[in-house]
């Protein structure tokens, strides 16, 4: 590229490319400027203006800065998307119209007019949209919001004039679906000055056809009472390709309603991509007819910084003018060039292959998923929509096949709105962890109004960006089918796990459908007041310390503390589970843990109490002691010299008294027996640690809360090996016959003294002392065994 530079004759325009290229190379290439400046933080950036001024390299470095910012902070997908040659192309554009905007009126008339034009013809012809015009803007509903206003110039002949006086004896309605993308009418009315009455939300299909496709009927009737109550039905948006699920509306038999009563046509979506290509569906091919349409070619080209195209077709110049679709300013004709350079670019055939690769990752997408089950696509009949939305469901035992999102009129409302909720949660779930998995898909997890959470798939918004290929549709159908276990044994566990928690004593189940898990519990102390939400101290230290020990067991099971904005009080969350689990000894080792944790700490509680009372007592009792011996010995003891001669005389024969505090009577006792039989009281015997009414034994390898009955499945080939091989050991030590001599190097006892019932026993327990020393396991009851 350096030598094709070379041969521009303009030297401004190849120091300019020149410039470009190295400029992205060292915003792209960031590692490169680390190790050689090292990574500047924050502080680095300078505040004030430099007086010396500095260099374009450093001013690079200092953009460089501000567009990643710490590495370590944000993950490496926050980055900025890897461009390539083309979106080179699309950013040369705009310094070069900052360039040409430079040069002399004729020159510049003569310049932004070649572009604009040469670019509305390629658009005009690509998309087959005959004759129309273009107008080039920034905001995608911008275009959207000057056909409004030529739509009302057009309509309403003396608006130039009197205004707004004119609307208001005939008020315009602008209609639009209630599948359009969401704030389209608020932002129509800001920019307009319209009040919100001046919209219609026409419904979409209840009974026939799609539930994302606009009711055709419904609108005519809604065009009929306008007019009857003296309103001027002025424009109509219809969608080939709906911001949700990718429907297109029925675009011929809208094109004839709006003929019919005098209205205008817009239509807008991704689906209009497709009219690049050679096959297009008859619903897509009606938007040709169409007043205008709007067309984003950045997203679906990957080119970056392109401005978005409104198509328009009218024969009044002066109408555009006034609403603002063509201006004579040199700067707003120049928002094509880059768009213009882009296209040039590509060709042709590199836009259609783009748009087409878009399409073919959708139906490779879609049949993929057609393959896997509890799997269910929403768009399937929509052959020509390039947008794939499904969703996971999955019937529960005894209910009817229908899909979760559905509402059933034989049950009950509070039953369906959890499931709905349940499966929203899991779908959600699925959309975060393939995201995750193929970050170059691009999904979007969505909430639609009458299927719930769905995951969608639009490769012509995100491929070209993002550089999706077949291999990662591939991928994403593989994850996708991998995840299915998890899924739909949560979904089993659910019930079981709320009727476990239910039927236990101190657990309380937190019913919390939007929960992607096993379910939600809380454990209910002594002290607990189950009418209150507000803070529990208590309840917090006991479910903290019971998540310690519940992560510590080391099962497939994640466990969380519950989000604080759902309950005031702590609870414990357990996530998906990816085999079959033991519910029953999953709730009572949450409950044996949780009510160990509140004994331990009443009792460390309890303890403190008694020692503080323990120490003021004996201090008592000691002082009181004193005072007994000094009236036992008399008053001529305590004299220093008196006392010492009358000791050496009359000795006094006093014992040593003491106490002692028993911790687990919690009572003070004197230490008068301890000085006399030289042996200390025994005390109370400290009572056994709670354990639970049920312990299950598990097999070498086999992780905590799994089910025996899948023991197989849980252990590994190693410590199945070893489990039939220490049974084997077993048997034969239970078989054979038990030594009836002593060790040799025992002593031994005379014969006359000694039975051989006698010789018997101490052989057998000699040889059992002996057996810990190897390294065969030590077997007390062969026969349970085999």
């Amino acid at each position: 590229m350096d030598a094709s530079l070379e041969k521009i004759a303009d030297p401004t325009l190849a120091e300019m490319g020149k410039n470009l290229k190295e400029a992205m190379k060292m915003l792209e290439d960031s590692q490169r400027t680390e190790e050689e400046n090292g990574k500047k933080s924050s502080g680095d950036i300078p505040g004030p203006l430099q007086g010396s001024g500095q260099d374009m390299v450093s001013l690079l470095q200092l953009v460089q800065n501000l567009m990643h910012g710490d590495e370590d902070e944000e993950p490496q997908s926050a980055r900025i998307q890897n461009i390539g040659e083309q979106g080179h192309i699309a950013l040369l554009g705009h310094s070069l119209g900052a360039y040409i905007s430079t040069l002399d009126k004729e020159k510049l008339r003569k310049l932004t007019t070649r572009i604009l034009s040469d670019t509305t013809l390629w658009l005009c012809r690509i998309f087959r949209y005959e004759n129309g015009c273009a107008y080039f803007h920034e905001e995608e509903r911008e275009g959207l919001a000057k056909i409004c206003r030529l739509a009302i110039h057009s309509r309403y002949e003396d608006f130039v004039v009197d205004g707004f006086n004119v609307l208001y004896n005939k008020k315009p309605v602008i209609y639009l679906s209630a599948a359009a993308r969401p704030g389209l009418g608020q932002y129509l009315c800001n920019q307009l000055g319209l009040p919100f009455p001046c919209l219609c939300r026409v419904p979409c299909n209840t009974m026939f056809g799609s539930q994302h496709q606009m009711d055709v009927a419904f609108l005519e009737k809604l065009i009929k009472d306008d007019i009857e109550r003296g309103k001027l039905p002025l424009l109509l948006v219809a969608n080939a390709g709906t911001a949700a699920v990718g429907h297109t509306d029925k675009i011929g038999r809208l094109k004839e309603l709006c003929e019919q009563y005098g209205m205008w046509l817009h239509v807008e979506g991704v689906n209009l991509a497709t009219l690049a290509l050679g096959y297009v569906s008859s619903s897509v091919l009606a938007a040709t007819k169409c007043d205008s349409m709007t067309l984003t070619p950045g997203p679906w080209l990957g080119l970056p910084a392109v401005p978005a195209v409104t198509l328009y077709k009218h024969d009044d110049p002066a109408l555009t003018l006034v609403a603002g679709l063509t201006s004579n300013k040199p700067a707003d004709k120049l928002r094509a060039l880059p768009l213009w350079l882009s296209l040039q670019y590509l060709g042709l055939d590199g836009i259609v292959e783009r748009i087409k690769h878009a399409c073919q990752l959708s139906q490779r997408l879609q049949e993929g998923l057609k393959k896997v089950n509890h799997i269910k696509i929403l768009v399937e009949d929509e052959l020509s929509s390039p947008v794939v939305v499904f969703r996971f469901f999955q019937e529960l035992p005894g209910s009817d096949p229908v899909p979760r999102a559905v509402s059933m009129p034989s049950a009950a409302p509070s039953t369906v709105g959890r499931e709905r909720h349940c499966c929203d949660a899991l779908n959600r779930w699925l959309g975060e962890q393939l995201r995750q998995l193929v970050p170059t898909s691009g999904l979007t997890v969505m909430d639609l109004e009458v299927e719930g959470v769905c995951i969608r798939f639009s490769p012509l918004m995100t491929a070209a960006v993002l550089g999706t290929r077949g291999e990662d549709v591939d991928q994403l159908v593989a994850c996708a089918q991998s995840k299915l276990p998890v899924l739909t044994c949560t979904l089993q566990l659910r019930e079981e796990f709320k009727q476990e928690v239910t039927a236990t004593a101190g657990l309380l189940h937190v019913d919390d459908p939007n929960w992607p898990g096993i379910g939600v519990v809380r454990y209910e102390h002594a002290n607990d007041d189950k009418s209150s939400l507000k803070l529990d101290p208590e309840g917090e230290k006991i479910h903290a310390a019971l998540l310690k020990k519940l992560n510590e067991l080391e099962s497939d099971l994640t466990f969380k503390m519950g989000p604080e904005y759902k309950s005031m009080k702590s609870c414990i969350y357990i996530g998906m589970a990816s085999d079959d689990v033991d519910i029953s000894e999953l709730v009572e080792t949450i409950a044996v843990t949780a009510r160990e944790i509140e004994e331990n700490s009443r009792l460390l509680e309890n303890m403190t109490e008694v020692v503080r009372k323990g120490i003021q007592e004996a201090q008592v009792q000691l002082q009181k002691a004193n005072e007994e011996r000094l009236l036992e010995e008399g008053v001529l003891r305590q004299i220093p010299v008196v006392g010492s001669v009358l000791n050496w005389f009359s000795p006094v024969q006093a014992s040593q008294k003491g106490r002692t505090f028993n911790l687990t009577a919690g009572s003070l006792e004197s230490t008068e027996h301890t000085y006399v039989y030289k042996v200390q009281g025994t005390g109370v015997t400290p009572p056994q640690t709670p354990t639970g009414t049920r312990t299950k034994q598990r097999l070498p390898g086999q992780k905590p809360f799994r089910r025996s009955l899948r023991g197989s499945d849980a252990l590994s080939e190693t410590s199945s090996v070893s489990h039939s091989e220490d049974l084997e050991k077993a048997e034969q030590l239970s078989g054979a016959p038990e030594p009836d001599t002593p060790e040799p190097g025992g002593p031994e006892p005379p014969p006359s003294t000694r039975a051989p019932q006698d010789a018997e026993q101490t052989g057998a327990l000699r040889s059992g002392a002996q057996r810990p020393e190897d390294d065969r396991p030590q077997v007390e009851e062969p026969e349970s065994l085999r």
